[in-house]
């Protein structure tokens, strides 16, 4: 079986990469309407309904859910995909629209590092992921800054092979002070030795 699930969700629309075969897709309402446009059969729906209205292709399996509930429906994904053992998430259309919905999903990503899931929102020019207790060594990029914050009240962090390094750093939630870093060598090295972090590739 594939550890690694896709997640469509109803944010900005954005391209989606064609899903690698063994992937396992999921349409989050407007999701849905996304993979239609661009000819991706999810494998399953799971949704509300309150925005799509239309009709979901005969076979695919639809998790309805009710429409005041404690989850959003990209959250609904997000267990779904933990309590079926996947290891890596990708998140598809998670940003743009409603302020509110693009917090929740970065939320969404600590609860993911909280679980030991590697789990990322991905756009042509973002590239989010979460970080903790581990280290990820990352392309360089060019024409991308480079960002890393802390999601917990406060972590600890190494940064090497970037402009601005730090060696076991302690970085807060109320200071961006890892805020627009830019690659020096082929890769940069970012360890979390100690809280969860939230790692940001932007299109400058």
């Amino acid at each position: 079986m594939s550890r690694r699930c896709i997640i469509i969700t109803g944010g900005e629309y954005s391209p989606i990469p064609r899903p690698e075969a063994g992937d396992f897709v999921i349409a989050c309402d407007r999701g849905y309407e996304y993979c239609l446009r661009d000819s991706i059969r999810p494998d399953l729906v799971i949704a509300d309904f309150d925005s799509y209205g239309g009709q979901i292709a005969p076979g695919i399996p639809v998790l309805q859910l009710p429409t005041e509930k404690d989850d959003t429906d990209t959250m609904a994904a997000l267990r779904y995909a933990s309590d079926e053992g996947y290891e890596e998430v990708h998140l598809y259309c998670a940003l743009g629209g409603r302020l509110d919905h693009t917090l929740a999903n970065v939320q969404a990503l600590a609860w993911c590092a909280e679980r030991g899931i590697f789990a990322a929102i991905e756009s042509p020019d973002t590239r989010l992921f979460s970080l903790r207790n581990a280290m990820l060594h990352l392309p360089r990029r060019e024409g991308f800054s480079l960002s890393v914050f802390s999601l917990t009240d406060h972590s600890r962090v190494s940064i090497r092979g970037a402009k601005y390094e730090l060696e076991n750093a302690r970085i807060t939630n109320a200071f961006p002070l890892g805020v627009s870093n830019e690659w020096t060598e082929d890769e940069a090295l970012v360890a979390a030795h100690e809280g969860t972090l939230l790692i940001v590739e932007s299109r400058l």
